[in-house]
């Protein structure tokens, strides 16, 4: 697979990586942990080299079974893990102190099996935190080899500024995909101008945009979008119309919904990466086969025109949890 690098950071990747917290969280009844490990390594094998996890995420089973699935294979990849919570149950804090930050990025080095983490993110920005305390903590770690680059989830457009001046960010991670543009108004043109990466999650719409769910699909046990305002059973029959529009680019284009919707979060910028996760391997073929798509200019124009006069029916996170982006 073609490599990519995040931004100007030198943090250089598969053109697209491999988001993990399905694995085993919020998508289901976890399944046989064995096959989730062949998933991971076939992932490695077809060219994939960035997993994506987090502490929050069980809280902790994923990083230990990306920690068990990645031994033997630390020096073809890259481990992408996120702190900033004080987790409790389901009542997590955030916390970005920097004592705390250190313990929790010790733990999760002991989870993962490693000793170093090559992109460390804030899940989410501690409002009670000054950022410069945060970046000046992410230098230190830096500095002992802790963590080799750095990066914040969700974060509004000061706050990156504020953050980068103080310890440059590798790069900033956000839903972004067909059916979620709002970072195109502010964020982007930020990240481009200050040279930082994004890795997109959610670049399937958390499976929406596959065309394999609709208005009749039911989410059970450990399956958060059960929770989500946008798949509701009302929302996913208005937003139908843009899996119809998809369907017909795929059709266009000889590739599958899925295909369509990954290659056309890779062609908005040469420095952004999705990272789709999957609990299937033949969905990881699939999924890779999107690398090859290519759009032209024009193409990318008709699409994002149509795309943009398409009404998406939800918010994607309830309000609880929009408190907590964007800050």
């Amino acid at each position: 697979m073609e490599k990519r690098e995040l931004g100007k950071s030198g943090l250089v990747t598969s053109k697209m990586g491999f988001g993990c917290m399905g694995l085993n969280y919020h998508r289901g009844v976890a399944k046989d942990r064995n096959e989730m490990i062949k998933v991971v390594h076939e992932a490695i094998d077809a060219g994939i080299t960035m997993f994506d996890t987090a502490a929050v995420y069980g809280p902790y089973t994923n990083e230990e079974l990306v920690g068990d699935a990645l031994v033997g294979y630390r020096d073809k990849v890259q481990i992408a893990t996120k702190g900033g919570f004080k987790i409790d149950g389901l009542n997590n804090e955030l916390d970005s102190r920097p004592e705390s930050l250190r313990k929790q990025l010790e733990d999760s080095l002991k989870r993962l099996k490693t000793d170093y983490i090559d992109l460390y993110y804030i899940h989410r920005v501690d409002p009670n935190v000054p950022i410069e305390d945060v970046a000046m903590a992410m230098k230190q770690f830096k500095k002992e080899g802790l963590i080799k680059h750095w990066g914040l989830s969700e974060a509004g457009v000061e706050t990156i500024r504020r953050a980068h001046k103080v310890e440059p960010l590798a790069a900033v991670e956000y839903e972004y995909s067909m059916w979620w543009r709002e970072i195109e108004k502010d964020v982007l043109p930020v990240l481009e101008e200050l040279g930082i990466g994004l890795v997109a999650y959610s670049p399937l719409g958390r499976g929406f945009l596959t065309g394999k769910l609709d208005k009749n699909t039911t989410f059970g046990e450990n399956d958060n979008r059960a929770d989500l305002p946008r798949f509701t059973k009302e929302a996913m029959a208005a937003n139908q119309v843009v899996i119809d529009y998809i369907n017909e680019l795929a059709i266009a284009k000889n590739a599958t919904a899925a295909q369509i919707a990954l290659a056309w979060v890779m062609a908005q910028k040469p420095w952004i990466v999705p990272i789709p996760g999957t609990t299937k391997i033949s969905r990881i073929h699939e999924n890779i086969k999107a690398a090859n798509i290519k759009f032209s200019d024009e193409e990318m124009k008709t699409i994002n025109d149509a795309l943009s006069k398409i009404e998406i029916v939800g918010d994607r996170y309830p309000e609880s949890e929009k408190r907590r982006t964007g800050n």
